[in-house]
């Protein structure tokens, strides 16, 4: 059974490192939660090692200098692991050949095709229109607005071709401030759902957790087998992830879910039970905030 708890030092000397996510846990896509940035500094001064895991498809070097303008310090974690730089690997390893329709924002997603340093001879990727492509990048929607079915016509021309597309963020929506978006996984979900064939790199797939241990392991700092929880607040990327790599999560219900937990600081005890159970999921902890 799931327990809540008031905050993560009530429970941080179990662990080694946490693999935190960022949207919604530690910022709202605007400015950072100052108690989440202060918990992950207290956990650090502890000994404890922040993986900062998140479905963005920027490259982790994008990332921080997107979350430095958000207020998020350097000094509340060690690395990070994004779905962008697993994703952008497989693109250029070649898995959806040379020549790709893109969807997502120009400006937003450039350096998604910036070349990765640590492969041998990269496939050269071509953008170019969706008759000629071999396979779809997909950051996100044009207009992240907009419902993910205006992408039905294209979609069905994709399929009939038996095109892959490669999802960068399998996050369905996030919460920018108060308003909602649509995500690159919802797109992907429609064309699965239509019959095409999405590959994904990011949370709660196994990738994403391969290059965080990476991340992890890279630092040197800690033993071979290090107790790991995951936080967040997406309860099918976030906890699901972590529930399939057979660790500890801790989910944070002020986010995504505020509403069905009827959370305020905390999450109402009925409220929550009934959600996971319709989620069919259970978490090891809840907390309203990460805090």
């Amino acid at each position: 059974m799931t327990q809540i708890i008031t905050n993560f030092s009530d429970i941080y000397d179990q662990y080694d490192a946490a693999f935190v996510d960022l949207w919604g846990c530690m910022h709202n896509g605007i400015e950072a939660f100052t108690a989440a940035v202060a918990a992950m500094q207290k956990f650090r001064a502890e000994g404890g090692i922040v993986v900062l895991v998140t479905n963005s498809p920027r490259p982790r070097f994008s990332v921080a200098e997107q979350i430095a303008g958000m207020g998020i310090p350097t000094d509340c974690y060690d690395t990070i692991a994004t779905s962008g730089d697993s994703a952008r690997s497989a693109m250029f390893q070649g898995v959806i050949g040379d020549k790709v329709w893109f969807m997502g924002e120009e400006h937003r997603d450039a350096d998604f095709f910036k070349p990765l340093s640590v492969l041998d001879n990269p496939v050269e990727i071509k953008k170019v229109p969706l008759d000629e492509a071999t396979g779809i990048v997909c950051c996100g929607p044009f207009d992240t607005q907009a419902d993910p079915d205006i992408n039905r016509p294209e979609f069905l021309l994709a399929r009939e071709r038996g095109l892959k597309l490669l999802c960068a963020n399998p996050d369905i929506i996030v919460d920018r401030g108060e308003t909602r978006e649509w995500c690159a996984g919802a797109l992907a979900k429609l064309y699965t759902d239509m019959g095409g064939k999405s590959l994904y790199f990011g949370k709660p797939h196994p990738p994403i957790y391969d290059l965080a241990r990476l991340r992890l392991a890279g630092l040197q700092l800690l033993s071979s087998e290090p107790r790991i929880i995951c936080i967040g607040d997406g309860i099918g990327t976030d906890v699901l992830g972590g529930v399939q790599e057979d660790l500890d999560t801790l989910f944070i219900t002020g986010g995504l879910a505020a509403a069905e937990t009827k959370t305020v600081e905390q999450p109402d005890a009925d409220a929550l039970t009934s959600y996971l159970e319709k989620e069919i999921m259970s978490p090891t902890y809840a907390i309203g905030f990460l805090r």
